[in-house]
């Protein structure tokens, strides 16, 4: 029998692309689903191929909502949603709230939702997608880098505190994946990701694999805990190789 027959999962950001693989995996391992996105008829579509449950709207704003869907118990809630958020230094104030709001503070939200329920239980689960940009960084997308990065450091920080408690944090961490997401990223993704992009299937298997494994750190693209230890090991250095990638994104044209 599977892991997570008859659990409670939420998905959020599920309208596509890595949100509706995981949506997909854990329905057909049994588990009970709520995709959310604020994509209704995306989303609804999902929803229909896996039987689970639609919620439309905020992903800050729905773990109440996913809950009475699910019977009053959560027991997975995979924080997918996100914004590309490309731009530099200069980008609007905006841009930067966004990201930071849709990045980080909604899985700030629904981990104040959910926490009580699972101290009480002694178990639940989050997963935090988050992207290789927040162990390392993105040339082109500042408020996207600093925000995922704010991302891992949650997903950490909670990990180290309730773990002895029985919750369990996963934060998953791919280069290019091929979806919209991808496509937002425009030529810096192009340069920098799409050569090794991967399907969104592969960021779900590497998740169920994690999982298995009890591992916290999730690589879907396994090179890229060879790039964190060079950037820990030697930051100086790894800096002047992306910052040869940047100068070579502004000669391409940007």
């Amino acid at each position: 029998m599977s892991q997570f027959q008859d659990a409670g999962v939420v998905v959020t950001g599920a309208g596509g692309g890595i949100g509706a693989a995981l949506a997909r995996r854990f329905a057909a391992g049994g588990a009970r689903v709520v995709v959310n996105d604020l994509d209704a008829r995306k989303v609804k579509a999902i929803a229909d191929e896996t039987g689970a449950t639609a919620v439309v709207g905020d992903a800050s704003a729905i773990v109440e909502e996913a809950r009475a869907a699910l019977g009053g118990k959560v027991d997975v809630y995979c924080a997918n949603a996100g914004l590309a958020s490309p731009g530099d230094a200069f980008a609007d104030e905006a841009v930067w709230a966004a990201a930071w709001d849709v990045n980080v503070m909604a899985h700030v939200r629904a981990v104040k939702a959910l926490l009580p329920d699972w101290l009480e239980r002694g178990s639940g689960r989050f997963v935090s997608t988050v992207s290789a940009a927040g162990l390392l960084t993105m040339v082109g997308a500042a408020p996207y880098s600093v925000s995922k990065h704010g991302a891992l450091a949650f997903a950490e920080w909670l990990s180290l505190t309730y773990r002895h408690r029985g919750v369990k944090v996963h934060a998953i961490c791919p280069q290019g994946v091929r979806t919209d997401m991808l496509t937002a990223a425009g030529s810096a993704g192009e340069l920098v990701l799409a050569p090794t992009a991967i399907e969104p299937e592969d960021v779900a298997d590497a998740l169920f694999d994690g999982i298995a494994a009890d591992r916290f750190l999730i690589l879907p693209h396994p090179e890229v805990a060879g790039y964190y230890q060079a950037r820990a090991g030697n930051p100086d250095r790894w800096l002047a190789g992306m910052n040869h990638l940047q100068q070579k994104w502004e000669e391409a044209g940007r």
